[in-house]
């Protein structure tokens, strides 16, 4: 590679009032790494999470031996990146004695700080620093957002279990032991928090233009043509199929956003001009809980994606719901998520809990996919993540938390090896968490909440 090819992974394509940083491409590795040292893609941490638990019998696997070949239910659409995941079962959540009437206030604000809310102030933000907000500390400065947290529900859940803070209920991150870190749930913010678009009072950027008139992608169109000239090959096409990605995440975007806007104008009695008369009038969608839930799911995870792309941040966390309060009519069925959970065994119950486990990893799936089908360096983008998908209750029904269920993807840049499922681990959701955190090359001077280990049987060649 010549010299005149090299780019700094800090250049980005800028237009007017916008600015789109760019993948990671070849050219880039001379910008950071001497001759003798190939550029090494760094490892990006990723949470997701659903909340209530699973149907235990269709989210394990049989055995360990098949696994692959005949994975149970709830993880069928895994199947095509299966061998990119490590399932582990044996994974233990914190202990909720003195609360053991708040299982849904700890569910959520345990699952990456493995600690127990302070006793003494219940009615305040005491808990601890979480694992993604550890991260972000460390790799936090080498990257436009230190971290990126993102929500399908608005946090505004009101319930004082066992007297503990509203936050509890809603928030995962905590950017220290009284600050919960809150989530965006409006896609087209994080997309221009991406962009670092600017906003003026709430309306479109310095342009002018709605986002519905005008992609942002064009803006730096003009840049992305004489950056082209300058690359190899193999980068000209990393860079069109992420400007391509880009460009299709927005398109979906703005179409939600016009459904809504026409159905708020339906409702005020102004039919569109682009119906006719007799049409039905649009459907309404709501965020979070419109129709097609997995638009907006498949949305957020792209622009997670996108950001760890990019390099605009290595650490990103994705609720994808909130325990109480939500539904899946696109399953068929309107039955609140919580209320289900309760299911005592009830057969038809028992269905559409596991129906709504299958859709979440669906769309954990459709994430992880994504990532495995885009190069980076010398494999995937998926390579160089870790992945950790999960929920802070084993049984929603009976709220035990003894085999709470974690699927990782991501090789973590070769440190962990997938493709298996280990049946018999012994641990808890802190020694995962302090595994993971290392593995990722975070230095701690502690183990993250209650962990006294790590799980070696995580890591490559263990």
């Amino acid at each position: 590679m010549s010299k005149s090819t090299t780019v700094n992974r800090r250049i980005c394509l800028k237009g007017v009032g916008t600015a789109l940083a760019l993948p990671l491409l070849d050219a880039m590795g001379w910008a950071e790494a001497s001759e003798k040292n190939a550029f090494k893609p760094p490892v990006r941490l990723g949470f997701m999470y659903m909340p209530h638990g699973v149907i235990m019998d269709q989210f394990w696997p049989t055995n360990a031996e098949s696994f692959l070949t005949s994975p149970p239910p709830s993880l069928d659409s895994l199947r095509p990146v299966l061998d990119q995941c490590l399932l582990m079962k044996g994974i233990s959540g914190v202990p909720t004695s003195p609360y053991g009437g708040a299982p849904h206030a700890l569910e959520l604000s345990t699952w990456l700080t493995a600690t127990l809310p302070n006793p003494d102030k219940r009615d305040e933000i005491s808990i601890a620093i979480s694992a993604d907000q550890i991260a972000a500390n460390y790799v936090g400065a080498f990257t436009t957002l230190p971290s990126l947290e993102l929500a399908t529900m608005p946090q505004t859940w009101k319930e004082n279990q066992e007297g503990l803070n509203e936050a509890y209920y809603s928030h995962c991150s905590f950017r220290s032991p009284t600050q919960a870190v809150p989530a965006e749930t409006n896609p087209r913010n994080v997309l221009n928090r991406l962009f670092n678009k600017q906003e003026k009072n709430g309306s479109s950027a310095s342009t002018g233009m709605s986002p519905l008139d005008r992609s942002m992608l064009d803006l730096v169109l003009g840049g992305a043509r004489d950056l082209r000239r300058t690359l190899a090959p193999t980068d000209q096409r990393k860079l069109d199929e992420y400007l391509d990605s880009v460009r299709s995440v927005e398109r979906r975007i703005a179409a939600i956003e016009l459904r809504q806007k026409e159905a708020a104008m339906e409702k005020a009695g102004v039919r569109s001009s682009r119906r006719h008369a007799s049409d039905s009038p649009p459907i309404e969608i709501k965020i979070p809980e419109g129709d097609r839930r997995s638009d907006y799911m498949q949305v957020m995870c792209d622009l997670n994606v996108l950001a760890f792309q990019t390099d605009t941040t290595r650490v990103c966390t994705y609720i994808g719901s909130t325990p109480n309060g939500v539904s899946y009519p696109e399953l068929g069925f309107n039955d609140q998520h919580h209320s289900t959970t309760h299911h005592n065994n009830n057969p038809e119950k028992v269905r559409k809990v596991a129906a709504i486990t299958a859709f979440n990893v669906e769309q954990f799936a459709y994430m992880v996919e994504k990532m495995h089908s885009l190069r980076e360096g010398d494999g995937t983008l998926l390579d160089n993540c870790i992945m950790m998908w999960g929920s802070g209750l084993e049984n929603g029904d009976k709220h035990t938390r003894a085999n709470l269920p974690f699927i990782i993807a991501g090789r973590g840049g070769g440190s962990i090896e997938t493709g298996r499922f280990l049946p018999d681990v012994k641990g808890n959701q802190g020694d995962l968490l302090t595994t993971l955190l290392t593995l990722a090359g975070i230095p701690l001077d502690r183990p993250v909440g209650i962990a006294t280990k790590q799980i070696a049987e995580i890591a490559a060649n263990s």
